[in-house]
């Protein structure tokens, strides 16, 4: 985000004319109170739906007839910097109010929750990062912008850069994976998409990186609680995604609930001033999450709202993201001298500074041809960007003799309640989609003229129904695709799990289809990495699905048909059994490696290696790595390998290349991402290709927060994911 020397200018006189009211009345952002047979807050009725307490039809006809109040006086008054909704007709009645019923005409930012597309629903961010393909991330958030804008949202709380080391946190699902260099990439290609279209005001939002900072590494993997760490393991980890999301441009960010070494990151002024504005360079604002103000005082760390409040806005957070405390509070800690107008000057000013760099001075208002286009049905390029990004995001698990793909003529039997469930596989923080858009995997191989038989048999809750079960087991054919998972419910926010199994009794459903002699397909729906130790064991077929968006049946059709070859890698390690968490595969090494010694680091009760490494994904062709090299120029090291396709179809293989600092100041990881590309091979073709490692990208941070290179010897490692590699060592002397 850079403005014009113009546009700050006239940022300055519009703050040079603002009285102590108005300046607080920006730092509040306000959403619709449900009033009526309804009342509760907004925020806590998009909980009520996230967590599975209504569902998306209840949550429609609770917002179609519920009366609401948006706060319109407060608004007229100057009171209000930023509403919530996605409804573009309110938010141009809104923005009139604001525009022309106020003293100074300044609009509102209208923010909301787009975190993977908004009525065309993408992957979720675990399953997208597992394209590897940036260009790809960048368009899915170019069309996200697009819809938002046309829905009234110019400000995207998105995207969601967690880095998450362990699956049992229901987060784990927004976020792009567990390692900060493909997360940074994916940080970089979001801002790209959502904020660089802008040479029209109806393509580009602002974008707000959540949530800051080290939310993902919560004790335990339950969410909201306590999180401790060495400034090394923060700088190295938890912070480069928002670093490289500032390098882009990012217009805000979100502080996040937790406490870091035990202050809160709502008033926590080491990582908000002096990290993210000051070493970062943040220049619009950052807003608290719902009600993380006032939860410092449940921390423990505020005696109250009022100490809340100036503690948060002095520690460098410039909005209230629905508790008020800045509106109820702020004006009088002015006069008390207990925030000086320096301090909010500052947060208002980077607040302004946003509302200039979306245009919305000159262009507040959605036009009637953009709202008319989202009325009926979705436009023919955002249903196949859908499908696209579904498609690229399949991962195949397994694939025992070849058993896919299928013979869109042979029968097979089709079981799983979840393969009949449209609303199911969209995903978690989906907020805005419609059924009609959805496509279920039953849908989707019904729409291919598929030969099946469907049994529901039993889903994540609830029992077996032992009928349905009888039938598919005697069904006259031999392979059974299993639909299982989780709900878009089991994952998410508040969806912390301690056992990350098939829930339910979809294990039980699969070892009975088993033991009946079939051959079972596993269908993944689920926003976790799944603990799969028995289903890696015992089934010839996994194919790891997701949760897709609105084209997911449609790309799994393809995929298990052999009309898409899959190419995802998996962004994030599958352990076998929950004890196993966290499991990451950049982990430190230890000076006792797990092995079959007694005396080394694992666990007696569970494999050492995981179920599935980082970066794994199989297609249905076969690639083949050889002749690696490395040779050294001034600034970087070149990689040359030879990637050859061995099978009969054409296929797409990520090729990655990782790196280990062997001997350090500080014991540093036993391997690390560092660079991939896409290829795309016909069988029997062979590329020379090389992988490029930038010598400034060799160091790390030390605990003093400083950026070191050491010289010494490194390993360089190139392969299809982070286990089966080739390598090679080089000293480098930098």
């Amino acid at each position: 985000m850079k403005l014009s020397e113009t546009q700050k200018k006239f940022v300055e006189d519009l703050l040079g004319k603002m009285t102590l009211e108005e300046k607080v009345g920006q730092l509040n952002q306000d959403s619709p109170s449900i009033v009526g047979g309804f009342d509760v807050p907004f925020e806590e009725l998009i909980e009520m739906l996230t967590d599975g307490r209504i569902s998306q039809e209840e949550f429609g006809k609770i917002m179609a007839t519920a009366e609401r109040d948006f706060h319109e006086d407060d608004i007229r008054a100057g009171m209000v910097g930023s509403v919530m909704g996605n409804d573009p007709v309110k938010a141009n009645e809104l923005q009139k109010i604001a525009v022309e019923e106020t003293r100074l005409g300044i609009p509102l930012l209208m923010g909301f929750d787009v975190i993977h597309g908004l009525r065309s629903v993408f992957p979720i961010a675990i399953a997208e990062a597992g394209t590897f393909d940036d260009d790809l991330m960048e368009r899915t958030a170019q069309m996200a912008a697009k819809e938002s804008r046309a829905y009234g949202i110019n400000w995207n709380f998105a995207p969601m850069l967690d880095v998450a080391r362990d699956s049992r946190w229901g987060r784990v699902s927004e976020g792009p994976g567990e390692d900060p260099f493909l997360a940074s990439k994916f940080a970089r290609a979001k801002i790209k998409g959502l904020q660089n279209n802008n040479d029209s005001v109806d393509s580009y939002v602002a974008a707000c990186t959540k949530h800051y900072v080290a939310y993902s590494a919560c004790e335990a993997g339950r969410d909201y609680n306590t999180t401790s760490m060495s400034t090394s393991q923060l700088y190295n980890v938890y912070l480069p995604t928002f670093k490289a999301a500032m390098e882009e441009g990012a217009c805000s960010a979100m502080a996040s609930f937790n406490d870091l070494n035990g202050v809160p990151c709502t008033v926590n002024s080491y990582t908000l001033r002096d990290i993210l504005k000051g070493e970062f360079g943040l220049e619009g604002f950052v807003v608290s999450d719902a009600n993380g103000i006032r939860e410092c005082v449940t921390h423990g760390i505020a005696e109250d709202d009022v100490d809340a409040g100036i503690m948060a806005l002095n520690a460098g957070l410039d909005m209230d993201m629905g508790t008020r405390i800045f509106y109820n509070h702020i004006a009088q800690a002015v006069k008390d001298g207990k925030v000086s107008m320096e301090t909010l000057d500052d947060a208002v000013r980077r607040i302004l500074s946003v509302k200039v760099w979306l245009g919305l001075f000159e262009n507040p208002y959605v036009p009637q041809e953009a709202i008319e286009a989202y009325k009926a049905n979705l436009p023919k390029e955002h249903i196949a960007l859908c499908e696209e990004a579904a498609e690229k995001s399949i991962v195949l698990l397994k694939n025992e003799d070849k058993l896919l793909p299928l013979n869109k003529t042979d029968k097979f039997t089709l079981v799983g309640e979840l393969a009949d469930r449209p609303d199911e596989v969209v995903g978690a923080w989906s907020l805005a989609w419609e059924k009609d858009d959805c496509v279920s995997i039953k849908a989707g191989l019904e729409n291919a003229n598929a030969n099946f038989e469907y049994y529901p048999v039993c889903g994540p809750e609830g029992e077996i129904n032992a009928e349905e079960l009888k039938l598919a087991i005697e069904s006259d054919s031999d392979i059974v695709v299993a639909v299982v998972g989780e709900y878009t419910s089991m994952s998410g926010e508040a969806s912390s799990k301690a056992d990350i199994t098939l829930p339910g009794h979809q294990q039980e459903m699969l070892k009975k289809l088993v033991a009946a002699g079939k051959k079972v397909v596993a269908v993944l729906m689920n926003g976790r990495p799944l603990a799969l130790g028995w289903e890696a064991e015992k089934l010839p077929a996994i194919l790891e699905g997701w949760h897709l968006g609105i084209q997911m049946g449609t790309a799994i059709t393809k995929v298990l048909f052999g009309e898409v070859n899959p190419s995802g890698k998996l962004s994030s390690t599958f352990s076998s059994v929950n004890g196993q968490e966290p499991m990451y595969y950049n982990h430190p090494n230890t000076g006792r490696p797990g092995s079959k010694s007694k005396f080394t680091s694992k666990y007696l009760d569970a494999p050492i290696e995981p179920c599935f490494p980082f970066g794994y994904g199989l297609s249905y062709t076969t690639f083949e790595y050889s002749d690696l090299k490395l040779t050294e120029n001034k600034d970087e090291i070149i990689a040359s390998f030879t990637l050859k396709n061995t099978g009969n179809v054409a296929g797409t293989e990520v090729a990655q290349l990782y790196m280990q600092d062997v001997t350090a100041s500080l014991v540093r990881p036993v391997r690390e991402l560092k660079n991939y590309e896409r290829v795309q091979l016909n069988p029997g073709e062979s590329k020379q290709l090389t992988l490029s490692l930038r010598k400034c990208d060799m160091g790390f941070y030390n605990n003093d927060a400083k950026y070191v290179c050491e010289d010494g010897l490194f390993r360089i490692y190139v392969g299809g994911n982070s286990k089966d590699t080739m390598e090679e060592e080089i000293r480098i002397k930098f």
